[in-house]
């Protein structure tokens, strides 16, 4: 299999969804000139990630699934030959929701993903959560690679990316609307190293509030066997401006790697494990607008 290479679209949002669907087709065209594979947009594209704190006009730019917006990028993913994963404003009958849908180069959609960990403290309060996370065989130009989704403030739980490799993830696409500084790029790189799998974030370009660009892409191989010593793993990071940014990601190596390092699920006890699952919250971390 060849190397996956994965555009990072850390483009500004427009001032409303109309010029976002066409800056969106825009730069997926120059990421496919550029040899992408798969074209990865930041959180909540449709939107320019903005809440109204007015429910009304909140449901109101919700889009559907079968909108034209993303049918949009459906069609343009076969088009191009190139998957493309487009983020919205999901309509839900009863809270919108914050989601991916990923289409292959057919234009299949192969992934649908809500947000399940939704900033509750803030804006998001007003959305619903997903319920799962999802892994789907991507088909690619360059092969056929096994990809799950988290969205920005899922990265912070190291139970997002576990899940997902336990799923069989190979990659996973993370697209973010928030500031990316030193820690939170130490999480993704601890993801990909205890997981042992690729992780591509896509964030806004500075200029969005509270956003900084530093998209980034970290490979998870931390050990080669040709080298003496660890390796950072990660493969890019971007800037703080707009622009295309393309992390080509060693796929074969990164098997091959996985069949011989001691992470992800090669040592793991779960057995032991039972208190992961337990609901009991205790002080200091209690907070009045949890939800479940």
């Amino acid at each position: 299999m060849k190397n996956v290479h994965i555009a990072l679209l850390q483009i500004m949002p427009e001032e409303n969804i109309d010029k976002n669907l066409t800056k969106g087709l825009e730069f997926c065209r120059k990421a496919r000139e550029q040899g992408a594979d798969i074209a990865v947009f930041p959180e909540m594209w449709s939107a320019g990630y903005a809440l109204p704190e007015d429910m009304e006009s909140l449901n109101q730019n919700a889009i559907t699934v079968d909108s034209s917006f993303v049918q949009a990028f459906a069609a343009l993913a076969k088009e191009l030959q190139m998957a493309i994963a487009i983020t919205f404003l999901e309509k839900d009958q009863s809270l919108p929701k914050n989601t991916m849908c990923l289409f292959d180069r057919y234009g299949k959609m192969v992934l649908h993903y809500a947000k399940v960990h939704t900033c509750d403290f803030g804006d998001e309060g007003r959305l619903s959560a997903g319920d799962d996370f999802y892994v789907t065989d991507l088909d690619t130009e360059s092969g056929v690679i096994k990809v799950g989704a988290m969205i920005c403030y899922d990265r912070e739980f190291p139970e997002s990316a576990r899940i997902l490799m336990l799923k069989g993830a190979e990659l996973i696409l993370v697209p973010n609307a928030c500031p990316m500084e030193i820690n939170r790029l130490a999480q993704l790189r601890a993801r990909a190293y205890e997981n042992m799998l690729a992780i591509a974030t896509v964030n806004y370009p500075k200029g969005k509030p509270d956003c900084n660009g530093h998209s980034s892409a970290f490979d998870g191989i931390a050990y080669k066997p040709a080298e003496a010593c660890s390796r950072d793993t990660l493969i890019i990071e971007a800037g703080e401006a707009e622009g295309i940014f393309m992390a080509n990601l060693a796929i074969e190596e990164l098997r091959q790697y996985r069949k011989r390092e001691v992470h992800g699920n090669a040592y793991r006890h779960p057995e032991k494990y039972g208190i992961l699952i337990a609901e009991n919250k205790e002080e200091p971390f209690i907070r009045a607008d949890y939800r479940k």
